[in-house]
């Protein structure tokens, strides 16, 4: 079942991460990304629970034969995003070539200092934006998100830029809803990613990508709860230096009615889930849910 991604511990270690920091913050880019091979073969060979994801995921997204290649490149890629934090949380945005697509969805929301829930996922980097957003845009910007899982990592890189760090919601909390919505109030857009099981008593059964699989459905009943609307946020890694930031309206208003909540619920996470599908066919390396996401196997 989709919900044990929380039970995998979390690799590498507090020497071996600040020696990677090191390199990157007084050698640059293009030395650290040296680094990036032996973490790939690292991982597909000492990992196997993750190179069996990424087997199933790219049978699915790729319909065709997966070779020990493809996995490599998911690899990767994933490895290529983390280190590139080091470099956005540091403000080196010199050396990325970003693009952003539909930003006009979420700047008028901001022109009107209007909340809105931006609605991520762990398909590319939501990192980009948080960084961007933060840095350079100045969007008001919180991201509710749990941070005991990967701790680790977390803390080092947002010990490189502390205002970064200070964007954190700690989910969890009993008055995470308030405080989500006092940030509403004042207009800031709350950052979510919606394809991980937090709480399992909030969930719904969905497809993607032709098979069942478990979502949350709590960032979706935020919506609903304190009426605001929602944008869809992926931050796609195109390989090199490049990342294609794209926003998408998904609705205005998400309504539940209370006599149907779980019908309504379901109609709402799919139409998230048809998004996810077409995301990770469209951009396979991508996706970077490395642990046994469907339901049932195929």
């Amino acid at each position: 079942m989709s919900q044990n991604w929380n039970t995998q511990s979390e690799r590498g270690t507090p020497f071996m991460l600040h020696l990677i920091r090191w390199i990157a913050m007084h050698l640059g880019r293009p030395p650290a990304r040296l680094i990036l091979y032996p973490i790939t073969f690292y991982f597909l060979l000492f990992a196997p629970a993750a190179r069996q994801a990424s087997r199933d995921f790219l049978q699915r997204a790729l319909a065709q034969p997966v070779h020990w290649w493809h996995i490599a490149r998911h690899i990767h890629h994933f490895s290529a995003t983390i280190l590139d934090r080091v470099f956005l949380l540091t403000g080196k945005y010199s050396s990325f070539d970003i693009r952003i697509h539909n930003l006009e969805l979420l700047q008028q929301h901001l022109d009107t200092a209007a909340g809105c829930i931006l609605l991520g996922s762990h398909i590319g980097s939501f990192e980009v934006l948080r960084t961007l957003g933060v840095s350079r845009h100045r969007i008001p910007v919180k991201i509710l998100m749990q941070e005991a899982h990967n701790e680790m990592i977390t803390r080092i890189l947002h010990s490189l830029n502390p205002e970064i760090a200070d964007t954190v919601i700690q989910f969890g909390h009993a008055d995470v809803l308030l405080q989500v919505h006092d940030y509403l109030q004042q207009g800031y857009i709350i950052g979510m990613l919606g394809d991980r099981v937090v709480d399992s008593r909030k969930t719904t059964h969905c497809e993607v990508l032709g098979s069942g699989a478990t979502l949350p459905s709590g960032p979706l009943l935020a919506a609903a709860v304190l009426k605001v609307p929602v944008i869809l946020f992926f931050g796609i890694y195109q390989g090199g230096n490049r990342y294609d930031i794209f926003f998408e309206e998904f609705s205005d208003r998400v309504t539940v009615d209370r006599r149907q909540r779980e019908h309504d619920l379901q109609h709402w996470v799919q139409k998230y889930a048809d998004r996810l599908t077409y995301q990770a066919r469209t951009h396979p390396y991508n996706w970077f849910n490395f642990y046994d996401f469907w339901e049932n196997h195929s």
